[in-house]
């Protein structure tokens, strides 16, 4: 198992990458946690609090894109760097003048969420370059699916420690830092510098011109809901259990079930197409759900949690490789941005339907929603097709010629 990720490290510029990366990313989340307790310690109303760190979060889905789209007309470098550079100091603004009027706190969360560097589309796009071998590259994407749990693992962990000495403005101080050093230490690595922005086709939709990146995009939004209903069915199981320090365990072997998928599936040989594989993934990340329908103690709960995680980075890495090879030529990290920014989105539906549900059938309907929304996403998959299969699709149908880039 190990000897696949011992090549692959072995590669040029691959640890250095990956670790820059990855320690970039850590801001991703800290912010939220970090903001929450800055405006908490000025007395800021939770009501206004969740706006405000909701008003991040749609900021970042909404920026995501138009960088990308900026990275793969102007490079990499200089976005990061300017990005960089504008979400820290705004996240600094914030961190001194946390009692600054709503409609400055609400603007300068929304430009800190918009400028979030897009070091993880940026990281996506240069793997090519970087692992030529396509089921090498599948490794590479694996790792960096798994390892992303680590950063919602330690993140939180992070703006605990930093807050306790140094109060919650230095929780956003230090967010502030390493999402500036860390955008601007990716940007400074040769393969970074070498990327060169490839000749595209003007087009105001980008990447979302082919079919095939359109459907697997919304699946992801699905997968998305199905993550925020599980954070709040972790609440609310764990208030049901009568203790709240359940939903960290529940959360904490979600995260752990995926991390070992992740690197499991990076090292074991796939036998079927990607195509196949991520209707396979997507259908086991469904059925994973269901077993957490049936409300059981505490210990085989998370047993459930664990197991439900299990499917989800082997999806994410298998989606990275789809829209690589979808994305039409010259979009791919705004193609890898958009994949993200609906993540986000569907996260904040789920967190908002499970939210609801708990209030009409109890406990076991965030779990419902989440059984629901996977189901749902394994069901869209059906639609993401070989190119093959499209073009004969599209040949029995007396369609007219094939499109450039299809479904």
């Amino acid at each position: 198992m190990l000897g696949s990720y011992l090549a692959l490290l072995r590669r040029a510029h691959v640890p250095s990458a990956l670790a820059i990366n990855i320690v970039g990313r850590l801001p991703h989340g800290m912010v939220a946690l970090a903001l929450t307790l800055l405006f908490r310690d000025e007395g800021v109303p939770f009501g206004t609090v969740g706006v405000l760190v909701a008003v991040y979060g749609i900021g970042t889905a909404v920026g995501g894109p138009v960088l990308g789209r900026l990275v793969d007309f102007h490079g990499q470098p200089v976005v990061l760097v300017v990005s960089g550079a504008v979400a820290a100091g705004t996240l600094m603004w914030l961190a001194l003048a946390p009692d600054a009027p709503l409609p400055l706190a609400l603007a300068l969360s929304a430009l800190a969420g918009a400028s979030t560097p897009p070091l993880e589309p940026c990281l996506r796009s240069i793997w090519p370059d970087l692992v030529p071998d396509e089921r090498e590259r599948e490794t590479a994407y694996s790792l960096d699916a798994a390892l992303q749990e680590v950063i919602f693992v330690t993140a939180p962990l992070l703006v605990v420690a930093v807050a306790a000495p140094f109060a919650p403005v230095g929780a956003v101080v230090a967010t502030a830092v390493i999402t500036v050093t860390g955008a601007a230490a990716f940007a400074a690595l040769r393969p970074v510098r070498r990327w060169r922005p490839v000749p595209r086709r003007t087009n105001w939709l980008g990447p979302l011109m082919s079919a095939r990146v359109r459907r697997v995009v919304v699946c992801f939004v699905f997968v998305g809901t199905a993550l925020g209903a599980l954070a709040v069915g972790a609440v609310a199981y764990s208030e049901a259990a009568g203790s709240r320090d359940v939903s960290g365990l529940l959360l904490s072997a979600n995260g752990l079930g995926a991390l070992v998928g992740g690197l499991l599936y990076g090292a074991l040989p796939m036998p079927f197409s990607p195509t196949a594989r991520f209707r396979l993934l997507l259908g086991g990340l469904a059925l994973g759900y269901l077993p957490m329908l049936l409300m059981p103690g505490t210990a085989l709960m998370a047993v459930f949690a664990a197991l439900s995680g299990v499917f989800l980075a082997p999806a994410l890495a298998c989606t990275f490789l789809l829209l690589g090879r979808a994305a039409p030529v010259g979009t791919a990290t705004e193609a890898f941005a958009w994949l993200i920014s609906m993540f986000v989105c569907g996260n904040a539906l789920g967190s908002a339907a499970a939210g609801a549900a708990v209030e009409v059938a109890g406990p076991v309907a965030p779990f419902a929603v989440a059984s629901a929304a996977t189901l749902l996403a394994a069901l869209l998959s059906l639609r993401v097709r070989e190119r093959g299969e499209a073009g004969r699709l599209n040949r029995r149908s007396d369609a007219g010629a094939a499109p450039s880039t299809p479904g």
